[in-house]
């Protein structure tokens, strides 16, 4: 197809070709914002369809939720049991049931303590009016605490030197803004606690107060990573075009690039979240690219002495096929990670196709008209880095059977290394250490509890059938296997209550702290307990309706997912072996989750990146024109992937849910250097009739500057995303520069090596 006219026609209205542009990204953006939404729920990494997410949700329904706010309190003379302290407790108790949505509050204080009196059982709060407690109450109050297991190391410390408040969170997940008005609550109430009560640190942390850090997390990333790479990319064109003019196109390109691009995205509904915040670098990566292309080749034109009209004209008829195929490429790339099991990896690739197209879109249309506008000033020829780029060049072609060999010997040991990498992730430190969240979270682990929980709906015979004797002895059975498992802190069983249940009922006589003998005793004791619990505090957080399954919680450190699925696998075998068929269950909760998420990721991003190789394999073997170089193509844009998790393996070794993704990322991505490289081989073959070494000296001199100039733009850009705070974005950012580094060398070295071997008969 003839685009000259077309083009013709854009350099000759430069005035209304810019107009149409800036219009075009300010309307995208404007009726884009009106649907801005950014994501701040953990459940956004799983799809509908996933079985984890499935089971856990189920068993929300069943029983009352168990999304929090915990409040973790650290007396500065680490003592929880002195009147002070407790009078504060009970304040922040109190205060803590007016957080919205709050639909249970759970503290030392307001622990439901029972004991008998003469035939009657009473069911009251642990610490009452604590300021009137005398030293012996006091001591007794921290004795009680201290052997009761729903207290310890869920509560209270062994030391009783740390205590939280649990606000339970019951959100109607209607809007995003749930999430920040609860955390928005607690943190004023935390500021009113701080005033009064300066002698006690406060550490905020729970799955509610995750949720808020997503959005935090977005924010910084959006606060430091667009300005830096901004200013790079800035800084690059100023330095490799030696023009300022150069320089402002290429910053306005980018500019509406990624306001076409997201306003876009959010008009057709995708939403923002910590993962996607990194699209505007990727855009603008992708745009400053396609410009250095464009004006390369121009600026040598104007350099010649050739018009600014007749010089972009050239420019576009020269790069527009190479450019054209690598957007497409690298769209094709980014949209297969809609086989990603990850919602926010699957808009991450929407988002970023559609930035693309727009940077491709741009970079013909808006930067042809401005250069025609902008004045530029022919400069002398710099031999120095054509000095460089033809020196390489014939090094490669002297030396490209020893350069062969060490390539393919590199690669074949750093494939040998890949295994070393193991699947693991721990979604806490998805945050590093400069969120709040993370700090309070590591200080509530080290010093009082976990976060990290794994749900157990046991099911018994049918109704009512939590009483029966059978089943509570099992499920002891159970709970005090749990707790010899190591890494799990806490289990917060149903039987427990029964046991001390059974002690207060037989005059509290500690001999008695034992599950009761039959089922009917055991009926009337939850009976009368039930009837004796106040409002907020009863047992649906444990017991469902029908009375015909519990949960049982377990609190485990902060470990990676291989040690989680090791945990979980150890708990279905034990059950499996242990206890009635009845009883089995499958354990769930977010941990659970997030340990399946990784593998189930890498299983169906396998998928995709092979969809993608067939793909991006079809399209250069019909844009090449020729069957034996597309495939050989393949060669320098598979071996960086495979060299880069090798070093991955070598140097790391732990690989989670964002790199799984890195694979179909930069597939599309590293296929560009190699086209550009290929186009002007083939240009020199067919149209020069130059023999392989010098199509491949002409490659190298009249690409290789653009090649290397867009190469340390993307890796830049990317390194930018590893300085993220936002884990999984950061390790994504850095395992992509290593890939796209390796493909610069690949393609500098591997494929020029190929094509002096394979090349003559390939033509």
């Amino acid at each position: 197809m003839n685009l000259q006219p077309f083009f013709k026609t854009i350099i000759d209205w430069p005035k209304s070709t810019i107009f149409f542009s800036i219009l075009t990204s300010i309307l995208l953006i404007t009726l884009g914002m009106q649907n801005f939404v950014f994501k701040n729920d953990y459940r956004m990494f799983f799809s509908k369809d996933n079985p984890q997410l499935n089971a856990f949700e189920k068993i929300q329904k069943v029983y009352s939720k168990n999304d929090n706010v915990l409040i973790v309190l650290a007396p500065k003379d680490k003592q929880v049991f002195t009147k002070k302290t407790l009078d504060a407790i009970e304040t922040l108790t109190k205060n803590s049931w007016q957080i919205k949505y709050s639909s249970r509050i759970d503290s030392i204080t307001n622990f439901q303590y029972t004991y008998s009196e003469e035939d009657d059982l009473v069911v009251e709060n642990l610490v009452e009016n604590a300021l009137t407690l005398s030293p012996e109450q006091l001591v007794e109050k921290k004795k009680i605490a201290l052997a009761e297991p729903l207290l310890l190391n869920r509560l209270i410390n062994d030391k009783a030197s740390v205590t939280a408040v649990n606000i339970t969170i019951n959100l109607p997940e209607k809007s995003p803004q749930e999430v920040v008005e609860v955390k928005a609550a607690v943190d004023k109430m935390v500021k009113e606690f701080k005033a009064k009560n300066p002698d006690v640190d406060v550490y905020l942390t729970g799955l509610v107060v995750m949720n808020a850090t997503f959005p935090e997390a977005g924010a910084k990333d959006m606060a430091t990573l667009y300005p830096i790479m901004f200013t790079l990319i800035l800084v690059i064109a100023a330095l490799m075009l030696h023009s300022f003019s150069g320089m402002f196109s290429t910053a306005i390109v980018i500019f509406i690039s990624v306001l076409s691009g997201m306003g876009l995205s959010f008009l057709l509904g995708i939403e923002l979240s910590p993962s996607t915040t990194p699209v505007p670098v990727v855009i603008m990566t992708i745009a400053v690219a396609d410009c250095i292309h464009l004006l390369v080749t121009y600026i040598i034109g104007i350099n010649k002495g050739i018009d600014k009209k007749t010089a972009m004209l050239e420019s576009l008829r020269v790069n527009i096929s190479p450019i054209f195929l690598t957007t497409i490429t690298t769209v094709v790339g980014f949209l297969t990670l809609n086989f990603s099991d990850a919602p926010p990896y699957r808009e991450l690739g929407n988002m970023a196709a559609i930035g693309v197209m727009f940077a491709f879109i741009f970079s013909i249309t808006f930067l042809p008209a401005i250069s025609q506008l902008l004045p530029y000033k022919p400069r002398e020829h710099h031999e120095m880095s054509t000095k460089f780029i033809d020196g390489l060049a014939n090094f490669v072609i002297k030396y490209h059977k020893i350069i062969l060999v060490f390539m393919t010997s590199m690669t074949i040991f750093l494939a040998f290394m890949i295994p070393r990498n193991e699947l693991n992730d721990d979604f806490l430190k998805y945050f590093d250490k400069t969120f709040d969240f993370r700090t309070a979270t590591d200080f509530t682990t080290e010093n009082l509890t976990g976060i990290y929980i794994v749900d157990f709906s046991v099911p018994s015979k049918g109704e009512n059938g939590v009483t029966d004797t059978e089943y509570l002895k099992y499920l002891d059975k159970f709970a005090n296997w749990l707790r010899t498992v190591p890494d799990v802190i806490h289990v917060n069983v149903y039987t427990d209550i029964m046991k001390r249940l059974n002690k207060n009922l037989h005059d509290d006589d500690p001999a008695y702290y034992k599950l009761p003998e039959n089922n009917e005793l055991a009926a009337q004791y939850l009976l009368l307990y039930e009837f004796s619990l106040p409002y907020g505090l009863d047992l649906t957080n444990q017991i469902n309706l029908k009375k015909s399954s519990t949960r049982m919680t377990a609190t485990v450190k902060s470990v990676s997912s291989q040690r989680f699925l090791e945990i979980e696998a150890q708990a279905r075998e034990w059950a499996k072996e242990n206890l009635p068929a009845y009883m089995q269950s499958n354990p769930t909760g977010p941990s659970v989750m997030f340990s399946h998420i990784g593998m189930r990721n890498i299983e169906f991003m396998l998928k995709g990146t092979a969809m993608a190789l067939v793909i991006i394999s079809g399209i250069l073997l019909f844009a090449l024109r020729s069957v034996k170089i597309g495939l050989m193509s393949l060669v320098p844009n598979l071996v960086p992937a495979i060299m880069a998790f090798g070093v991955w393996g070598l140097f790391v070794g732990q690989i989670g849910l964002a790199l799984s993704v890195v694979t179909a990322l930069t597939l599309g991505i590293v296929v560009d250097d190699t086209v550009h490289f290929l186009s002007k081989y083939l240009r020199a073959k067919r149209e020069k009739n130059l023999s392989t070494a010098d199509a491949i000296r002409f490659s190298f001199h009249h690409v290789g500057r653009a090649l290397i100039v867009t190469s340390v733009v993307l890796v830049l850009g990317f390194l930018v995303l590893s300085t993220s705070h936002f884990t999984l974005n950061s390790s994504m950012g850095q395992l992509t520069a290593i890939i796209i580094s390796l493909a610069l060398v690949a393609d500098f070295l591997l494929l020029p090596s190929l094509l002096l071997i394979l090349g003559d008969k390939s033509e």
